[in-house]
């Protein structure tokens, strides 16, 4: 079937309603008679997209600020039982793994709706 043929099989009304033809030009009617719902408009961002916005604003400006100045805070990181070593190895993996979390958290949450 070649691509002309396959859109003038669908035809989009300007309401939005979708209108698929067979080949005897009748158009698709659902089993139950009803007409196709519409997904209900989001208002915004939610609290969920907050969360993702504040976890890439630490892990991107946050943490690495944290580690340009670790060498002045050589006291703080050392009462830590950390070394300087340790404290660079260690500041990076912590928004790796609460990022991850999040993509998992996320993508639960997006097969649920």
């Amino acid at each position: 079937m070649s691509d002309d043929a396959a859109s003038d099989r669908v035809t989009v009304d300007s309401d939005g309603s979708v209108t698929v033809t067979g080949d005897d030009e009748a158009g698709y009617e659902r089993p139950s008679g009803e007409p196709p719902r519409q997904a209900e408009p989001t208002e915004g961002f939610g609290w969920h997209g907050w969360v993702l916005v504040g976890l890439i604003f630490v892990a991107f400006l946050v943490i690495p600020g944290m580690i340009l100045f670790l060498p002045a805070a050589q006291g703080v990181v050392a009462s830590l039982g950390l070394t300087l070593r340790d404290a660079y190895l260690v500041l990076p993996l912590v928004p790796a793994l609460v990022l991850g979390a999040v993509a998992v958290w996320s993508a639960l949450r997006s097969r649920r709706s």
